[in-house]
C-alpha cells in the first residue's frame, strides 16, 4: 500500500511536469544554469548568466546537483538522437523524484511519530493539491531548499539534532536565508527544553555555517567570476534594501486568505480539526504558522515562499481524517462524518485539474518558440530575436533545438530599428495584433502565429457551473517579408 501511494506520488508530479514542461522567469537561472553544465562543461564563457546575470546572483550548487544525476539520462538521450528539449524533461523529472524522496522520508518520520493512518492520509492529501505537486520539479531556489527542509524536519522528529543543523544550514546558507525564521525556532524550542545542549548546538553550527559558507563562495565565485556569497547578496537585496517591494506588494494577511485557502484546496478546513482532535501536532504547526507570520511582515508576497509549510499543514489535516475513520464505528453520525470529510479529497482533485489545465496555458514563450521550430522545420536561414515577455514564459536553452539557427535575446532593441529589422522572425509579446509592439515592423515583417494564453475567470450564471475561462493572444511571431512580395 505504501508503495503504491508513493508510486502515485511520483506519477503524479510527471503528470504536472508533462502538462507544463516550461519554465518562467524565477525559474530561469537554475534552468540556464543546468543547461549550460551538461552542454558545456567547464566552458564558462559560453554560460548564459555571463550575459543575463538577472537582478541578483544565484547559487550554482543546485544545478550542479541536478546536472550531475541527470548527466547519464542526458547523455543516452543525445546518443539516440534525443533533442535538447528531452534533457529539461530529464533534468526537471531528476528534480522532481529528489523532493519526492524527501517527502517520503518526511512521511515515514510522521509514521513513527503519529502513526501508519496519519501517514497514508498525508500522501493521499498532498498529491490530491495543486502547488506542492506543480512545484515539485520547478528549478526554483525554493525547491532546492524544500528538500533540504524536509529532510531537516525529518532529522528533527527522529531527535537528530546534529543532522537538523546541518540540513537546515544547507537549506539556509545556499538556497533560501529566510528560512531561518522557520527552522531557527525549531533548534531554539530544542533548546530551551534542554534535548539539544548548547555547547554541541554552537559547536555543530559553527561547522556547518562554516562549511556551507566556504563551500558556497568557492563554487560561486568560480562559475560568476567574482568573489560572492550569492544568497547573501540575495538577502541584502530583498531584506535590507527591501527591493523585491519593486515587483508587487500584497496586504499583511495575504498569506492567510489568500494562498493557503488556494494551495491546500478543500482539506484546509480540516486543519483546525486536526488541532482539536490532535493537540500534539501543535508541536509541529507552531513553527509553519510562526514562519507564515513573520514572512507576513515583508511586503512582497509568494506562493512559492511558503511551500515549506504545506507539509506540515497538510499532516494536521491528516491527523483529523485518521482520528475521524478510526472513530467511524463509534455512531452512524460519526460515519457520515468520516465519509464526508475525505470526500474533500475528490475536491481537491477537482481544483487540481482546474489549475493544471489552466497553468496549461501559462507559458506563451514556451509555446511560440516551439511553434516556430514547427513551422520552419525545413529552414535553416532563421535568426529569431526573442523579446523579454518570450524569454520569461517559457524560453530557454532548452528549447533552442537547432544549432544551425541564431537565437538572440539581446535588450532594450529599438523598437523598428535597423537591428530589429534585420532579423528573419521576431518573438513579441503583445496583447493584440493592432498594438504597438507588432504594428511597429507592419512594414518588414507579417504576423506568422498567434499564441493564445489564460487571461482570467469569468463568471456567467447562466452557465454551470458558471464559471468560463478567458483566454487572449499573449504572443506573436512575426516572419521577414521575402523580397518582392
Amino acid at each position: 500500500m505504501d508503495k503504491l501511494l508513493e508510486a502515485s506520488v511520483i506519477f503524479v508530479m510527471l503528470v504536472h511536469l508533462f502538462a507544463c514542461p516550461y519554465t518562467k522567469v524565477e525559474e530561469s537561472f537554475n534552468m540556464q544554469a543546468t543547461h549550460d553544465i551538461l552542454n558545456f562543461g567547464l566552458d564558462i564563457d559560453k554560460y548564459d548568466h555571463l550575459e543575463f546575470p538577472g537582478v541578483v546572483p544565484r547559487s550554482f550548487i543546485g544545478p550542479l546537483c541536478i546536472a550531475a544525476v541527470s548527466s547519464p539520462f542526458v547523455l543516452l538521450n543525445n546518443i539516440t538522437g534525443g533533442n535538447k528539449l528531452v534533457q529539461q524533461y530529464i533534468t526537471r523529472a531528476v528534480l522532481g523524484q529528489a523532493t519526492s524522496l524527501s517527502f517520503f522520508l518526511f512521511c515515514n518520520a510522521i509514521e513513527s511519530g503519529f502513526g501508519k493512518n496519519v501517514k497514508r492520509w498525508l500522501i493521499l492529501i498532498t498529491m490530491t493539491q495543486f502547488h506542492f505537486m506543480f512545484y515539485m520539479s520547478r528549478p526554483l531556489p525554493n525547491i532546492f531548499a524544500l528538500s533540504m527542509v524536509l529532510l531537516a524536519l525529518t532529522s528533527w522528529l527522529h531527535q537528530k539534532h546534529k543532522l537538523f543543523i546541518w540540513l537546515s544550514g544547507a537549506a539556509v546558507v545556499l538556497f533560501r536565508f529566510e528560512l531561518v525564521m522557520f527552522l531557527g525556532p525549531i533548534l531554539l524550542q530544542e533548546l530551551a527544553v534542554g534535548r539539544l545542549k548548547f555547547p554541541r548546538f554552537l559547536k555543530t553550527t559553527m561547522l556547518a555555517g562554516c562549511f556551507w559558507l566556504g563551500l558556497t563562495v568557492l563554487v560561486d565565485s568560480f562559475f560568476w567570476q567574482r568573489w560572492l556569497w550569492p544568497e547573501g547578496e540575495v538577502m541584502w537585496f530583498n531584506v535590507v534594501l527591501n527591493k523585491s517591494s519593486d515587483w508587487g506588494t500584497s496586504p499583511f494577511l495575504w498569506y492567510f486568505y489568500s494562498v493557503l485557502p488556494r494551495a491546500l484546496s478543500a482539506t484546509v478546513i480540516l486543519i483546525p480539526v486536526g488541532v482539536y482532535l490532535t493537540r500534539q501536532v501543535t508541536v509541529l504547526l507552531w513553527p509553519a504558522l510562526g514562519y507564515i507570520l513573520l514572512f507576513s511582515f515583508l511586503p512582497h508576497k509568494e506562493l512559492r515562499f511558503i511551500l515549506y509549510t504545506f507539509p506540515v499543514l497538510n499532516t494536521v489535516a491528516a491527523c483529523a481524517l485518521a482520528t475521524l475513520w478510526r472513530n467511524k464505528e463509534k455512531s452512524l453520525s460519526r460515519r457520515f462524518l468520516a465519509l464526508g470529510s475525505s470526500s474533500l479529497l475528490l475536491g481537491n482533485v477537482l481544483l487540481t485539474t482546474g489549475f493544471l489545465y489552466i497553468a496549461h496555458y501559462n507559458y506563451p514563450g514556451g509555446a511560440a518558440l516551439r511553434l516556430l521550430h514547427q513551422l520552419e522545420e525545413n529552414n535553416s536561414d532563421v535568426h529569431v530575436h526573442i523579446d523579454v515577455f518570450t524569454a520569461q514564459t517559457g524560453v530557454t536553452r532548452f528549447g533552442q533545438l537547432r544549432d544551425d539557427w541564431i537565437y538572440n535575446k539581446t535588450e532594450d532593441l529599438a523598437p523598428g530599428g535597423v537591428d530589429m529589422q534585420s532579423f528573419t522572425h521576431l518573438l513579441i509579446g503583445a496583447p493584440s495584433e493592432d498594438s504597438h509592439e507588432v504594428t511597429t515592423f507592419s512594414q518588414t515583417h507579417s504576423v506568422q502565429a498567434k499564441v493564445e494564453a489564460f487571461e482570467r475567470i469569468k463568471f456567467d450564471k447562466n452557465l454551470l457551473p458558471p464559471l468560463q475561462l478567458s483566454f487572449t493572444n499573449k504572443c506573436f511571431l512575426l516572419k521577414k517579408n521575402t523580397v518582392g512580395a
